[in-house]
């Protein structure tokens, strides 16, 4: 009777072994399809939250678009109840809150009539969050900025702040917040954080928002240079507008005058350019030839040339006397100009009925005669100063009118230190002897070839070198 006992027995332990070991390993099976299921999920979370990122690398997106996926996007993949991304301003100062989303705790420093409005009115604490910047060090936001430490907290010993809240409607339970770095730019804070009702984020969540916010760094600083790239754009869309206008303010050609042969350009070392030339009808019998430089280059200097054009045509009709023009143009200019800008001129009245010629000269380069009886060279060294440094009183002393013999085949050749200043790769200058042997060696030529000849010597000399300053030129010679 013994063995058939003892063998039922074993068989009975045997099924129910069985029973144990299938009810266990069904448990496993489930716990692991459950874990696949929610790897899954997260997976479809992450994807979906790269997928938004993708987004800052069209040039359409708005800022506040992304700043809004960046935390929608980790709030829900870590299911935290809110968070908060602050961003640097344009000074690199202070951080100011780009996105909070609805339910996040706060994060920074509440003063007490905040809490006070709060009670009466709900409103209150939003509009604070959204316009409340953070300093360096300030807070737990503003030393995760300043150190650049990630932080992953669940006691706040070290964030008083949000220790003061912890037994309130608005207390945190848990936070995680590190610095949005790419490079060497700081470009925020992100961070997230659990209400009390909820459940602390774990290491493993600290390790997967750690990587969100790396991803979301990159997506911040693409997202800037999209911006920078279109401001760029429009600022260049613009500067051309500006060089077409200035174009129209220039001469297209030159006046077909008795007497003389006349030819001028303008090549800008940017977009828009500080040198000006002019042809102005003075009366029936002069004609009036203005060159300008005013200190600095780009838009500024451009934008004082168009003035300066305007007080100058204003002033030369009916006007013989270049001196006399140009000192009016001082008084009216001076009042209008910066104390660290001027402009230099020489202006000339051609009297084509007569042959003469009258020269008037601000502080401008020296313009050069060619005698075609000696085939020398000389600067024209008139009196005068600069326009804009002075009212008058010494302007008007200094500023005279000086007549220029020409004889048929001299010439006058007139220039922005544009041409002189150009550097080759080495740092030379083209300077005035090179100038002078250039305007020498085409003397022969009509008026037309001898500007062609210089900028082809210009060029020549200074090779690959980027132009530095705007370059002018004018030959004005005597049939």
């Amino acid at each position: 009777m013994m063995w058939p006992t003892l063998l039922l027995g074993l068989l009975v332990a045997s099924a129910a072994g069985w029973i144990v070991t299938s009810y266990l390993q069904a448990q496993r099976i489930r716990r692991l399809e459950r874990s696949h299921e929610e790897i899954q999920v997260e997976e479809t979370l992450v994807f979906d939250f790269l997928h938004g990122l993708g987004e800052a690398f069209r040039e359409s997106i708005r800022p506040q678009e992304l700043h809004r996926l960046i935390v929608e996007g980790a709030t829900r993949i870590l299911d935290a109840q809110g968070g908060a991304l602050y961003v640097s301003d344009r000074t690199g100062a202070k951080l100011t809150p780009a996105f909070i989303s609805k339910g996040c705790p706060p994060l920074v420093d509440i003063p007490p009539n905040i809490l006070q409005q709060t009670a009466a009115t709900p409103t209150a604490l939003e509009k604070f969050l959204r316009l409340h910047t953070v300093a360096p060090g300030e807070g737990l936001i503003g030393r995760v900025w300043q150190t650049g430490q990630s932080v992953y907290l669940s006691e706040f010993s070290d964030a008083p702040e949000l220790a003061k809240l912890r037994s309130s409607a608005f207390g945190t339970r848990s936070v995680m917040a590190v610095a949005l770095r790419y490079g060497n730019q700081d470009l925020g804070v992100l961070a997230l954080a659990n209400g009390p009702m909820g459940v602390p984020f774990s290491q493993g969540d600290f390790v997967v928002f750690k990587s969100l916010a790396e991803q979301s760094a990159f997506a911040l600083y693409n997202a800037i240079i999209y911006s920078e790239a279109n401001e760029k754009k429009r600022l260049d869309h613009d500067l051309q507008i500006a060089r077409d206008i200035q174009r129209i303010l220039l001469p297209a050609e030159a006046p077909d005058l008795n007497g003389f042969e006349i030819s001028g350009l303008n090549v800008p070392a940017r977009h828009v350019s500080g040198d000006y030339f002019d042809y102005i009808k003075i009366d029936e019998e002069r004609l009036g030839v203005a060159i300008a430089d005013v200190s600095g280059k780009g838009v500024p200097a451009s934008l004082i040339m168009a003035i300066c054009r305007s007080v100058l045509r204003s002033q030369a009709i009916g006007n013989p006397s270049p001196a006399d023009v140009l000192k009016k143009v001082n008084r009216q200019l001076y009042p209008d100009i910066k104390e660290d800008m001027f402009i230099s001129m020489a202006y000339l009245a051609l009297d084509h009925v007569r042959g003469g010629v009258i020269l008037a000269r601000a502080g401008h380069d020296a313009p050069l005669l060619y005698k075609q009886k000696t085939q020398a060279v000389q600067p024209l060294k008139t009196p005068g100063m600069v326009v804009g440094i002075d009212s008058g009183n010494v302007f008007d002393r200094l500023t005279s009118d000086v007549a220029v013999e020409l004889e048929p085949g001299d010439f006058i050749f007139l220039y922005t230190d544009g041409i002189t200043e150009a550097l080759d790769s080495e740092g030379n200058e083209f300077g005035l002897e090179r100038m002078i042997a250039a305007v020498r060696s085409s003397a022969k030529e009509k008026a037309q070839a001898i500007v062609n000849r210089m900028i082809d010597e210009l060029r020549n000399f200074v090779g690959s070198t980027p132009q530095n300053d705007d370059i002018t030129l004018i030959v004005i010679r005597k049939t």
